[in-house]
């Protein structure tokens, strides 16, 4: 069969585009006729779909599909995205009050008569990725309770890139967690005997994928920044877990969550969380500092609290 005039043609300008929970984000995406400038023939209609692709790339999410006057929007994208159209070839979508779960690739496809292309973009968040272990103690999660953990903990479940990127880092975790795609890995900056063999390089090891319902482990979580305060309350003793609590909501906030407190320590610096390594307050490196379950009914501690911005 002859091509009857030029081919379509789909671009990314950009590869990623980076944004934060709770900004906004433009994922560009123009089309064209190979060898011209114009955007359309003008013979067919232009339909534009958007769709977020998964790690496998074996199913696709609908996103924002577009022709003509007709827009439809899908899922937690509804109301929050729309076409750029900065010219008649954009097709850019901008995506506002970006969520944790819109992280990931995005695939721009133009679809005119019998002539279609398509082009991917990625959405990268800032934020930090923070181990999870419930009070149960270690392994005590499968895939579902890992998922439900982090949203608890004001965060979702991360993926590989993000922990990739966290191990690049620094971060050095010698318990096994799981990760979005299923997969169940752990970042190593210092080689040492129970964590795969003090001769063994740095990296990311990979236990590969395991049943999602059956296996437990623990889990990798990733946050971004935060629509509020976070902050340690002033009180004049130290307090039981339900003492805080109600301290907290008598402040008018709630109780922090772990993953507000992450936040807060990488994305701010806020210096409770050890920002600045010193005697007595992890003296060899920055990080939050994990101390266990304590009994809620005995144990007295200061607290942190969260007041959420309307």
């Amino acid at each position: 069969l002859a091509e009857n005039g030029p081919r379509l043609l789909v671009v990314a300008e950009q590869a990623k585009i980076f944004s934060h929970r709770g900004g906004n984000a433009t994922l560009p995406c123009k089309f064209y006729h190979e060898h011209t400038s114009t955007a359309g023939s003008g013979t067919h209609k232009i339909r534009v779909k958007w769709t977020k692709l998964t790690y496998d790339y074996l199913k696709e999410l609908n996103v924002f599909v577009a022709m003509g006057h007709h827009r439809k929007s899908y899922g937690n994208y509804h109301s929050r995205v729309f076409l750029r159209e900065s010219s008649e070839n954009d097709a850019s979508l901008v995506i506002t009050n970006v969520m944790l779960e819109d992280y990931g690739r995005y695939k721009c496809e133009v679809i005119e008569g019998l002539e279609d292309d398509t082009a991917v973009v990625a959405l990268n968040l800032e934020g930090v990725v923070f181990p999870y272990s419930p009070p149960l103690g270690r392994y005590n999660l499968n895939f579902h309770e890992a998922q439900r953990a982090c949203l608890e903990q004001d965060s979702v479940i991360a993926s590989f890139d993000q922990l990739y990127d966290a191990w690049r880092s620094g971060l050095d975790w010698c318990n096994a967690g799981w990760l979005s795609d299923g997969s169940v890995q752990y970042p190593i900056t210092k080689p040492r005997e129970p964590c795969g063999g003090k001769d063994t390089v740095p990296g990311v090891r990979n236990y590969g994928f395991w049943d999602k319902d059956k296996s437990r482990y623990d889990v990798f979580c990733f946050t971004s920044n935060f629509n509020g305060r976070f902050y340690y309350l002033i009180h004049p003793t130290k307090l039981t877990y339900d003492e805080a609590v109600e301290a907290c909501l008598k402040d008018g906030s709630q109780i922090a969550k772990v993953g507000q407190i992450f936040a807060a320590w990488k994305l701010l610096g806020y210096d409770h969380p050890i920002s600045r390594p010193r005697k007595r307050c992890s003296p060899n490196e920055a990080a939050v500092r994990f101390v266990g379950f304590p009994d809620k009914k005995h144990k007295l501690y200061g607290v942190y609290c969260f007041r959420a911005y309307n």
